[in-house]
């Protein structure tokens, strides 16, 4: 075969690849902005340059052959190493293009409003577009590179990916709250207020499972009164006296339902999370843009220190 049939570009490559991570070629057009065509175009022109199958297409959608699946492995990092080789003559301009960022909704409810307006200001040539989700479905979001970064909360035991590091930008204390007047006692622990049920968010919420754990570790049921998405409805529940709620400080505090809220001092449960800013290992191009939102978060939450105040 001519050594100039042989030659792999990067553009299949970068087909392959989004064919199993997406895991169909369908969604990998998508990914990649391409018909579906050009992306089974482009996986048999690897095929072809490798002289060995990639996909098994007895199945469907087709899956990485055995030897594909070492292949997808070796190219993931080739387009590792050839995005940092773009990085390298970037990383001093200033950001242009699209920037990806996830946010989980408690610190977006907090942040987002002005850091896009801070972040338009500085950068002209930059679009943000902002995911929300779960933290640890960011955090796979970014190890898959569908995202340039992501903010979320976890515990300082939290273990990331290879190829991702963090940094903390802020910590935050979990409060549970309840309707104002409903609990007289200033101090109270987990097994005398279980019984009264909760308002949280759906199955998937990092404060939700710590509650659990934290409930299941003392023999006491996990009795959920209503879930549903959004803080701002949840503490309206809360103050009419649906349930309790578990609600990071500084969102209480700015919550417009302060005043129909107590503070519960749960002796044997205070929960504290630190605020994570997780991304890449190698800066990209938006290093400039993550630097701003992550300096506008810390800016925010500074604004709320951590404290512990009883009722």
């Amino acid at each position: 075969m001519p050594y100039t049939e042989t030659l792999m570009k990067i553009d299949d490559i970068s087909a392959f690849v989004a064919v199993v991570r997406n895991q169909s070629i369908s969604a990998a057009a998508d990914a990649l902005g391409l018909t579906q065509s050009a992306i089974t175009r482009r996986v048999q022109n690897l095929e072809q340059a490798l002289g060995v199958e990639l996909l098994d297409r007895s199945v469907k959608p087709p899956k990485p052959s055995a030897m594909g699946k070492q292949v997808y492995e070796q190219c993931a990092k080739v387009l590792l190493e050839v995005e940092r080789l773009r990085n390298l003559v970037q990383e001093d301009h200033a950001p242009t293009g699209v920037f990806r960022i996830g946010v989980i909704q408690t610190i977006g409810d907090v942040v987002l409003l002005d850091t896009l307006q801070k972040l338009n200001q500085a950068f002209d040539g930059l679009h943000t577009e902002v995911a929300s989700g779960w933290g640890a479905q960011l955090v796979q979001r970014v190890d898959k590179g569908e995202i340039d970064a992501a903010v979320a909360l976890f515990p300082a035991t939290k273990v990331l990916p290879d190829g991702l590091r963090s940094r903390t930008l802020g910590r935050i204390e979990l409060v549970v709250v309840a309707k104002k007047d409903a609990l007289s006692r200033r101090t109270y622990k987990l097994r005398d207020i279980f019984g009264q049920g909760w308002v949280l968010n759906p199955d998937g919420c990092g404060f939700r499972a710590g509650l659990a754990r934290a409930l299941a570790e003392q023999g006491l049921s996990f009795k959920i009164n209503l879930e549903t998405f959004g803080t701002d409805l949840q503490l309206g529940l809360v103050a009419n006296g649906v349930g309790l709620g578990l609600m990071p400080r500084p969102i209480l505090e700015r919550s417009r339902h302060r005043a129909q809220l107590d503070i519960v001092n749960v002796t044997d449960f205070k929960p504290v999370l630190d605020i994570w800013l997780v991304q890449p290992l190698q800066p990209g191009p938006v290093q400039h843009a993550i630097d701003l939102f992550a300096e506008s978060v810390e800016q925010a939450f500074a604004a709320a220190p951590l404290k512990i105040v009883a009722r």
